[in-house]
């Protein structure tokens, strides 16, 4: 059974080994020992906290498979909480000129940091023999069955950044026709810096005025807004939580952010709240698959289970499923249909 949990300072080993083990490796999940252990310290803090509103707190969780961690995920609650969140949006100029009778829409982009205010998804990793599995599906969303119900630890808006395409060597071709020119570094080094230290440095380096995008190289353009072949279905994924693409893209590897308000997602639309019910004595009639998560906040849970009803509404289910969520009959559950993905996108 898979089961998403928050994440415990002994899950430090695990952590390390899903960051090294990212593809493509991941800015806001570094393989950095130090940096691990403060954020599930911080995580844990946090958790067990009263929140009133969200500032700088980062909620992680992990994916737990026959015992063991096999994925990772985090929810920043303010993404530009302590320093400012930079991406690049994508905008359009007009020049025109009546006496030459002349009018271009020239696309550009310009530095932006308005997604400081969103929540953010975030170091999202998954053991490779565990992708593509309902596991994978079911941590990529639980964090948005906390989300759905604990609105006061969050904004309004989320997003997320996909990873921008990178070739076999892992460069970027965005990076090499932008940010290379300023930085002067290679995307490995760049990427592992703004993981591990303050990125007040983008602020410092990186240009104030736009750039316009036809002056760009033609393999830098065809990165704009495009996302890294293993992670376009996590993308089809989120869509059909509700997330739409954003105007903003990625500073360092031009990949496509999504975007969402609370209230579009699918987690807080079409959620619902049952009694549970436990009985062991009858296998339950096939049903559609839905995320049950307990009502718990440092103690949340959640499972991949049957979405199966009885007349009073009760929500049926296995012992092994209710201990894995620490429930007992009468006690509550939030469940949100988990509908099929449409397998024709590439594999994460």
């Amino acid at each position: 059974m898979y089961l998403v949990r928050p994440g415990k300072p002994t899950d430090l080993d695990a952590l390390v080994a899903l960051a090294a083990g990212a593809q493509p490796p991941l800015t806001n999940l570094p393989a950095h020992r130090d940096r691990l252990r403060d954020r599930l310290t911080a995580s844990e803090e946090a958790l067990s906290a009263s929140v009133a509103a969200p500032n700088g707190q980062i909620y992680v969780f992990v994916l737990e498979y026959a015992g063991e961690v096999v994925g990772t995920a985090s929810i920043r609650a303010r993404a530009g909480a302590r320093e400012a969140y930079y991406t690049w949006r994508r905008e359009t100029l007009i020049h025109a000129s009546q006496q030459l009778d002349v009018r271009r829409e020239v696309a550009i982009l310009s530095l932006s940091h308005e997604l400081s205010e969103a929540s953010l998804l975030c170091a999202f990793s998954i053991a490779a023999e565990h992708r593509g599995t309902i596991g994978e599906r079911l941590l990529r969303r639980a964090r948005l069955m906390f989300v759905a119900q604990h609105p006061e630890r969050f904004m309004p808006g989320l997003a997320v950044a996909m990873p921008g395409p990178l070739d076999e060597t892992g460069t970027s071709a965005f990076w090499e026709a932008v940010g290379r020119h300023f930085f002067v570094k290679d995307f490995g080094e760049i990427n592992e810096m703004a993981g591990i230290h303050s990125k007040s440095f983008i602020a410092e380096v990186m240009p104030p005025f736009p750039l316009y995008e036809p002056l760009l190289s033609e393999t830098g353009r065809a990165a704009i807004g495009a996302i890294h072949a293993r992670h376009v279905t996590a993308a089809a994924d989120l869509r059909a939580e509700g997330f739409a693409d954003s105007r903003h893209i990625d500073l360092f590897d031009g990949g496509l952010l999504l975007e969402c308000t609370f209230e579009r997602l699918n987690s807080v639309r079409n959620n619902r709240w049952h009694p549970v019910t436990i009985d062991n004595r009858h296998a339950p009639p096939p049903a559609a698959t839905a995320l049950l998560a307990n009502q718990q906040c440092a103690d949340y849970r959640c499972i991949a289970a049957p979405y199966t009803t009885s007349g009073t509404g009760q929500l049926c289910m296995t012992s092994d499923d209710a201990d894995a969520l620490a429930l007992s009959t009468g006690r509550a559950v939030l469940a949100a249909p988990l509908h099929p993905l449409d397998r024709g996108d590439a594999p994460c």
